[in-house]
């Protein structure tokens, strides 16, 4: 199955290691059963690859030809290392998610052998060097059932990972110092050490300004600064109507401005399928109700320019970590509403660690449903002027300054990439 999140970071982080290289190192993109949209991926990505500093440093998504100084592959490839081993070929991981969710990867096969029973079933929390104590339910979905496929599939990446040459993980030192440190000392591996970590994010790509803003700005245009709350869950994030009628409940009740971009509920496997009919699924008269102060967007949006607009402030979240990056870089602070991956362990980075965040119940038992209630409460904290989101504002601004600061000259991820493609080039 193809993950659009996992290729357009790592092509993004790709160009970002030949403007840094100087011109020594070129790229080829290895791609296996593209999806059906890829070639329109191929033809935008290489009008945009980089020519400069100099014109043999270039990005070809193209078979693989030519010598090779090292190869990178995604975070659930980790079978090619024994075809790349014997190929004498140098490997490194590149890691879509956060530092977190890499130290967990990196513990799981000793928490394997330590936690006999489902971790739901565990008494206390789970032990994560450079972590707070971590719920069990705030694991990743796909470790909840050990007999599940899913659950030795990511023991199994999780004990490969260090035979890497390296792992490239799109996060930023300045925001995940502690776990970062904390892999590093080998606390997440039982002293076991640990390849080279590489963190250059944030790996974020930004479309050139549109002359025809799109609608869903123009409405934010018209809007107070710091007014209309994001709602938004990415592209396989859909609910079924119940869910649906909660969340226009909710928003109706907290009289906070709204832009929700509500997509089919009917079919959370095809995220390109029909829009929703909103006469079906929302509660009687909401439309009518709250159309002065409400936006809802049935198809696709752009999120990145919604986000970065001053009219936005809160966004609503499924937590994939490019949305989480995204709203950072922005400095919008977020209600985590996590559904699926390791979505509800950024939930607990976004609260517990980095206090970006206004923590929400969401009953993961219940296919992970919000009651309006609890949307209007959370809604009502982060917009209202409550202490506690205005200290989600605050550290919001001040990871925007931290993920900025990193990927600019002399910051923390840029330094990275001249010594990650300095490796790789001299092994």
């Amino acid at each position: 199955m193809w993950g659009a999140g996992h290729l357009k970071s790592m092509l993004e982080a790709g160009k970002r290691m030949l403007g840094r290289s100087g011109g020594a190192i070129s790229l080829t993109v290895l791609v296996m059963q593209p999806p059906s949209d890829f070639d329109a991926l191929v033809r935008r990505e290489e009008a945009s690859a980089p020519r400069a500093p100099c014109e043999s440093g270039h990005l070809r998504l193209v078979d693989l030809t030519g010598p090779v100084a090292a190869v990178v592959i995604d975070m659930f490839c980790t079978s090619l290392l024994d075809v790349f081993r014997e190929l004498a070929v140098p490997t490194y991981v590149y890691f879509t998610s956060n530092a977190a969710t890499l130290a967990l990867l990196l513990r799981l096969p000793a928490l394997d052998e330590e936690v006999t029973v489902e971790f739901e079933e565990m008494e206390g929390a789970v032990d994560l060097a450079g972590l707070p104590p971590l719920p069990p339910s705030s694991l990743p979905s796909p470790i909840m059932d050990k007999k599940s496929p899913n659950y030795t599939w990511f023991v199994y990446h999780g004990r490969r990972l260090i035979e890497t040459n390296g792992i490239i993980v799109n996060t930023a030192v300045e925001l995940e110092q502690s776990v970062l440190a904390a892999i590093a000392d080998g606390l997440c591996t039982s002293g076991v050490p640990v390849p080279a970590v590489y963190p250059i994010g944030p790996v974020l790509s930004f479309a050139p300004p549109s002359e025809q803003p799109h609608e869903c700005v123009r409405w934010l245009d018209a809007q107070p600064t710091a007014s209309v709350v994001l709602l938004c869950f990415g592209s396989w994030g859909s609910f079924a109507p119940p869910q649906v009628r909660e969340i226009a409940h909710g928003l109706e009740r907290s009289g906070h401005r709204f832009l929700w971009v509500l997509r089919n509920p009917q079919a959370a496997s095809t995220p390109l399928s029909t829009d929703p009919n909103l006469e079906e699924i929302l509660p009687e008269g909401f439309s009518e109700r709250t159309r002065a102060r409400g936006l809802i967007w049935q198809t696709w949006a752009p999120q990145k320019e919604i986000l970065a607009h001053t009219a936005v402030g809160g966004f609503v979240t499924h937590c994939g970590w490019n949305s989480i990056l995204e709203s950072l870089w922005f400095g919008v602070p977020m209600l985590p509403w996590p559904l699926y991956a390791e979505q509800h362990l950024n939930a607990f980075a976004l609260v517990a660690i980095m206090g970006v965040a206004v923590a929400m119940e969401v009953d993961r038992k219940r296919s992970n449903f919000v009651a309006a209630s609890e949307l209007d409460r959370a809604v009502r904290s982060l917009m209202g002027g409550s202490e506690e989101g205005k200290k989600a504002r605050e550290k919001a601004m001040e990871a925007k300054m931290m993920c900025r600061n990193a990927v600019e000259e002399g910051g923390s991820s840029n330094a990275a990439l001249p010594r990650l493609t300095k490796v790789m080039t001299s092994l």
